[in-house]
């Protein structure tokens, strides 16, 4: 039996939502499924990935094939560096606590990474909300700041 990762869209008309799922490759893209390792939501910004690595790592090991777009996601969540490491293990080119040392390093980067650019996403929808109040970004900080104060008063 031929297994498959790939997404099966849910959400309605123009807001999709998918699931990131293990599938046989005869059953139809929103049909039956083996087993469900994450979620993917590209409505959000930057688009929201929910994935179980080991799970995931687990079926590509027993020979499952992900899409391009599930591929895409492996990548960019580290499933397919850990997968490297591990064959490089096996191999004997590198020791566990090695691989391990990278993959942590690795994760630690790319976590970091994607909160940034929440963060950077926050910044700028807050602004473009300024924006469209007429205001600057110099009223915020003036507010901000007679607010705190007006906290520290009542705290005395």
């Amino acid at each position: 039996m031929a297994v498959k990762l790939r997404l099966q869209r849910k959400g309605r008309r123009k807001q999709p939502f998918y699931h990131i799922v293990v599938a046989d490759i005869r059953a139809p893209r929103d049909g039956r499924y083996i087993e469900r390792i994450g979620s993917y939501n590209p409505m959000t910004s930057p688009a929201t990935i929910q994935l179980d690595r080991d799970l995931a790592l687990e079926w590509l090991e027993k020979g499952a094939q992900p899409t391009h777009t599930v591929r895409a996601m492996l990548k960019m969540q580290g499933v397919l560096y850990k997968k490297h490491l591990k064959r490089g293990v096996e191999k004997g080119a590198i020791s566990q606590e090695e691989a391990d040392a990278k993959y942590q390093e690795f994760i630690s980067a790319k976590d970091e990474k994607i909160r940034k650019r929440f963060e950077e996403e926050r910044k700028r929808q807050l602004e473009h909300n300024l924006k469209l109040a007429g205001l600057d970004s110099s009223t915020l900080a003036a507010v901000a700041a007679v607010k705190a104060e007006a906290k520290k008063e009542e705290e005395e």
